[in-house]
Parts: structure tokens; C-alpha cells; sequence
């Protein structure tokens, strides 16, 4: 199992590696114990981690309320929770 998400029933937390003020929001890999994602929003009032919500929940086929920010709301290191998504997080991956 990898050490960037843990599955419990219905909940999926995610450890993310977030670097904002990219062209465009993607996925770009494994950055150590965490997923590193690009992310098009700037850190400015917070729009960074709506834009990563946003994100998060549409890559999980989830409504944007599924999807809670739990630590690093002012940290590059994130801990995201999504509930009720069908998405194997390990897929996430596979479209590199």
C-alpha cells in the first residue's frame, strides 16, 4: 500500500505535496510520502486550497462538500479528506 493516501470504508485521506502558481492544475507524481500536485491557483487568500479542493474533488467524481482540507491550510504539505468516492486513489497514477 502507499504511504500518500489511507482508505477507511468510505473516507480517503491524502498526504499531497501542493505547488501553486503553475500553468495548469495537474498531478505530477510521488514526492517522497506524498502525492505532488500542480496547481494553476496562485497562494493568495487562500484561493491555492479552494482551487486544490476543487481539483481533488473532480478527480475523485465527488461533490465539492466531500472533500475537506484537515492541516497545511498555509503549508505546501496537505491533508486532504474525500468521503463517498468510488475512485482508487492509486489510479490517480496510472494516467501519467
Amino acid at each position: 500500500m502507499a504511504d500518500w493516501y489511507r482508505r477507511d470504508g468510505e473516507n480517503i485521506t491524502l498526504t499531497l505535496h501542493v505547488q501553486p502558481g503553475a500553468k495548469r492544475s495537474e498531478i505530477v507524481g510521488l514526492h517522497g510520502d506524498a502525492l505532488k500536485i500542480k496547481l494553476a491557483a496562485p497562494p493568495i487568500e487562500g484561493r491555492a486550497n479552494d482551487a486544490l479542493l476543487k481539483f481533488i474533488a473532480a478527480l475523485f467524481a465527488v461533490p465539492l462538500r466531500n472533500a475537506e482540507l484537515k492541516q497545511g491550510g498555509q503549508s505546501r504539505h496537505k491533508v486532504v479528506a474525500v468521503t463517498g468516492s468510488k475512485v482508487e486513489p492509486e489510479s490517480l497514477l496510472t494516467g501519467q
